[in-house]
């Protein structure tokens, strides 16, 4: 009786492992589908003091960043945060930049704590650039929500990559700029 039970529970076990790795596979296709030309132009690293934040890649199309093309920024973090707190802090970073308007900001501000989901260590939200259509999020490969406005997308993406990022570093490594 005792091994035929632990056999079901391994059965149960590799059924669930399984449909884990099937999930996993479809988001990942899912979130690939958006992203059929984007090459891996750079990666790096934000660590602020002795804290590890997060991990970003950063893809382009055909290995070439043009923000008129798609393009798409993946940030695995390395601890864990609101989503709150992830979208007070872009909103801060694009004021940082010299965007003032803040009616605008608040809006902006609204919208990205609509999307942006409380995450753990390990978790990955990649935003994809499509110029033509917007913004799409992702959490581990699913879709959580879509930016419409061209100029919160571009004003999002420049807290990495415009010149006036406030990590000028990271800013080149993800761009490939001085390998």
């Amino acid at each position: 009786m005792i091994s035929t039970v632990t056999q079901s529970i391994k059965i149960c076990l590799k059924f669930v492992a399984a449909l884990t790795l099937a999930v996993s596979a479809h988001g990942s296709s899912l979130e690939r589908a958006w992203t059929p030309d984007l090459v891996l132009l750079g990666e790096s690293r934000l660590q602020v003091l002795f804290w590890e934040i997060y991990d970003a890649s950063f893809y382009a199309t055909n290995g070439v960043y043009d923000p008129e093309k798609s393009f798409a920024l993946s940030l695995t973090y390395l601890r864990g945060f609101s989503g709150s707190d992830i979208a007070q802090r872009s909103v801060d970073e694009i004021r940082r930049q010299g965007f003032s308007d803040e009616t605008v900001l608040a809006s902006w501000m609204a919208q990205l704590d609509a999307i942006f989901p409380d995450v753990v260590e390990g978790d990955r939200i990649t935003g994809i650039s499509q110029p033509s259509e917007g913004t799409r999020f992702f959490l581990n490969g699913e879709l959580i929500g879509t930016i419409t406005d061209q100029n919160l997308s571009r004003r999002f993406f420049d807290i990495w990559l415009s010149e006036k990022t406030s990590e000028p570093g990271m800013r080149d490594l993800l761009l490939g700029i001085n390998r």
